[in-house]
């Protein structure tokens, strides 16, 4: 049972019980409507109290049931809703920890709300692109008030229970209680079991002096704030509903706008991101109840800019962390950049002095790798060549305690070969940080081939804790975004040869949705990174195609922003990047040398050119199974390499766009005398995809 009936007195206490958050589900719905019923029925039954077990009220819809028919499955919130607000005896909300989304609509529908201090409220439908279809728009105003209402419903936020409380003339909540809120509920509705008629949040009246004034002004703010998203302006219009519309026929606007927004494709992208968030940390062969190897101590060796980033993640999560350095002057710098980055939040009020301090008590510095030996994980994050890692992990073998497991933050090597320096390869895994590493929320968690099952899943859940969307990945030259990167990044040295403007092709990908094109990243992290892994490919991978462009710009030393010139120009302390007449001219010259054809290449081609040699690289992971699914690689892009929210992901845009479509798109690039026809031949899955109609996700 997902809910349970009990009589205290002469109060019935119907409890949600659908752990984790009491999600509304058609088996809860249909407990919770018999319980009203039979109540109802009961004599002896005078009032009800409706509340949820553990650690929730309710968080609103169950998702595993999200845009399946059962979420529509009579009895469907709204007629739960109805049923509950038709009742002709006191229902209580004892709300409690969480009331989100639907609960908190089913919480408007009762009668009366007791709510326990601390308790979480929202209606956070807008994050997934859509507005709330089941009253919220319509009953918060005129329970909360018009401005407090529009601004919970368009941010998604949550706000605490006693903040709600003290609105001026607010009745969302008829009391506030640090006690237990269920017994607090019993009392209240014994209280009012005789009280009639019986309150309605619906025949309420949501006001505003300024109405019209107040919504334009709204308007403009929302709409300039959520220029990619349409759903916090219709929330905004569904709100201004409640004001201008009698409740019946703000309710149908309501569900019209719910509606519309689901079909959008922003909404489904933005559904897209909740689920793929959540399935990332399973691993197909390695079970959710897996013993987790306690992490109670850290070690980090090295202290530049990825060392003193992924230690601040551990220090945030109170962990302590031991970080190691060859050179005491490595060591003193590290640690002042630490306090720099810490000094910064506590400027802009992010971070309490207090805190601060607390955070900076749990760092612990050493030159001695023996200061290592009671560290439960050890992670490198040294110079990126397979030597020094030899070295590292050679040293950390003769110290590191047993069971200790032993991490390399590298984003290319190969981690079995980095296991292989040591007697305990079970014990070693890739943690692949994203710079900088205390603010990119993707962690790439790379499975050796002997990587022990204990230690895949004791660093999935340690990523839940220093707050990282944690990807797993398995062992190939770059995981799954770099290597798909390298080809997006071949596709755009090809747009250069064939005539376009690094510009050009960066104000596509930026039109599109790109945080910053390809050629404004490569000067970001440094051009000279690229010409070293073209430099090896060349080696090994003699026939692989690339523009010869990239390498002329860095025989130029112009290595980006580091060295002031890349393939734009940059002034002293600014980061504008201004066209250069040098890389102009070195470009005219290039065409020249190898004769190219150049043309007129239009933004979609641009776009399309460089996301699809994303999608069918990325094609190619999964059928290696390198990825575990489509959507691991719509999460590594989303939360590591700037690809539009909205969006999805390019692989959800791939099916969006419709992968029939993706690949007569690469049909037509594979044709083209400049580029790498070769690449453009699509991946087995994605070809047998397209011949049996389906789609990644």
């Amino acid at each position: 049972m997902t809910a349970h009936y009990e009589v205290r007195g002469s109060v019935a206490v119907i409890t949600l019980d659908n752990p984790p958050v009491n999600g509304l589900g058609f088996a809860t719905r249909t407990a919770v409507a018999a319980g009203v019923e039979r109540a109802e029925a009961d004599a002896a039954v005078k009032a009800i109290v409706i509340t949820g077990a553990g650690k929730a009220f309710s968080g609103g819809a169950d998702i595993k049931e999200f845009g399946s028919p059962k979420a529509l499955a009579e009895p469907n919130l709204l007629s739960l809703i109805a049923l509950v607000e038709a009742c002709n005896k006191p229902i209580v909300a004892a709300i409690h920890s969480v009331c989100m989304g639907g609960g908190l609509e089913l919480a408007l529908g009762c009668h009366y709300r007791i709510a326990q201090s601390g308790t979480k409220v929202a209606l956070p439908e807008v994050k997934l692109g859509l507005l709330p279809g089941a009253g919220g728009t319509q009953r918060l105003p005129r329970a909360l008030g018009v401005e407090p209402a529009l601004n919970m419903i368009v941010s998604g936020e949550p706000v605490e229970a006693q903040m709600l409380a003290m609105v001026p003339g607010q009745k969302l909540f008829d009391k506030i209680v640090d006690a237990d809120v269920v017994d607090a509920a019993v009392k209240f509705a014994e209280e009012v079991s005789e009280k009639r008629p019986l309150p309605k949040v619906r025949e309420l009246k949501a006001r505003h002096p300024n109405a019209d004034a107040y919504f334009q002004f709204a308007r403009n703010m929302v709409g300039g704030m959520s220029k990619n998203f349409p759903a916090p302006l219709r929330c905004l219009e569904a709100v201004a509903g409640a004001v201008k519309l009698k409740f019946d026929d703000g309710m149908r606007a309501e569900r019209e706008g719910f509606a519309a927004l689901m079909l959008t494709p922003e909404s489904k992208a933005l559904r897209h991101l909740f689920f793929a968030e959540r399935v990332a940390s399973k691993i197909a062969d390695v079970p959710e109840d897996t013993p987790l190897r306690a992490i109670a101590k850290v070690g980090v060796i090295g202290a530049g800019t990825m060392g003193g980033g992924i230690t601040m993640n551990f220090l945030n999560a109170g962990l302590p962390v031991t970080m190691l350095e060859t050179k005491q002057e490595a060591l003193d710098r590290g640690v002042a950049t630490i306090r720099k980055n810490y000094e910064a939040q506590v400027k802009k009020g992010k971070l309490k002095e207090d805190k601060y301090a607390q955070r900076m008590a749990l760092l612990t510095t050493t030159l001695n790798y023996a200061d290592l030996a009671d560290a439960d994980l050890i992670i490198e994050a040294v110079f990126e060549e397979i030597a020094v890692k030899e070295s590292v992990f050679k040293q950390l073998d003769e110290v590191a305690k047993p069971g200790a497991i032993l991490a390399s933050n590298t984003s290319t090597l190969d981690v079995d070969k980095i296991a292989s320096f040591t007697k305990r390869p079970q014990d070693v895994v890739g943690m692949h940080f994203f710079s900088p590493a205390n603010v990119m929320k993707l962690l790439e968690v790379v499975r050796g081939k002997a990587t022990a099952k204990d230690v895949l899943a004791t660093v999935m859940a340690l990523a839940k804790k220093i707050r990282k969307t944690a990807v797993v990945s398995g062992v190939c030259d770059g995981f799954i975004g770099n290597r798909m990167i390298e080809q997006y990044s071949r596709q755009a040295g090809f747009l250069l040869d064939e005539g376009c403007s690094p510009s050009q092709v960066d104000k596509a990908a930026e039109k599109f949705g790109f945080a910053m094109g390809p050629f404004r990243m490569g000067d970001l992290a440094g051009n000279d990174i690229g010409w070293a892994i073209r430099k090896r490919r060349h080696v090994e991978k003699p026939g692989m195609k690339y523009s010869a462009s990239a390498d002329r710009l860095c025989e130029l030393g112009r290595f980006g922003q580091k060295t002031g010139a890349g393939w734009y120009d940059y002034q002293p302390g600014k980061r504008d990047a201004i066209p250069s007449p040098v890389v102009e001219e070195m470009l005219a010259k290039h065409r020249e040398a190898i004769a190219a054809k150049t043309r007129d290449i239009s933004d979609e081609e641009i776009v399309h050119r460089l996301v699809f040699a994303l999608v069918n690289e990325a094609a190619h992971l999964l059928e290696e199974g390198i990825a575990q699914r489509a959507s691991d690689v719509d999460m590594v892009y989303l939360t590591g390499y700037g690809f539009p929210i909205w969006r999805g992901g390019p692989m959800c845009y791939a099916d969006t766009v419709g992968l029939f479509n993706v690949v007569q798109a690469m049909k037509r690039f594979a044709k083209n005398p400049m580029d790498d026809g070769a690449f453009w031949t699509p991946a087995p899955l994605l070809a047998r995809l397209v011949a049996e109609g389906k789609s990644f996700t």
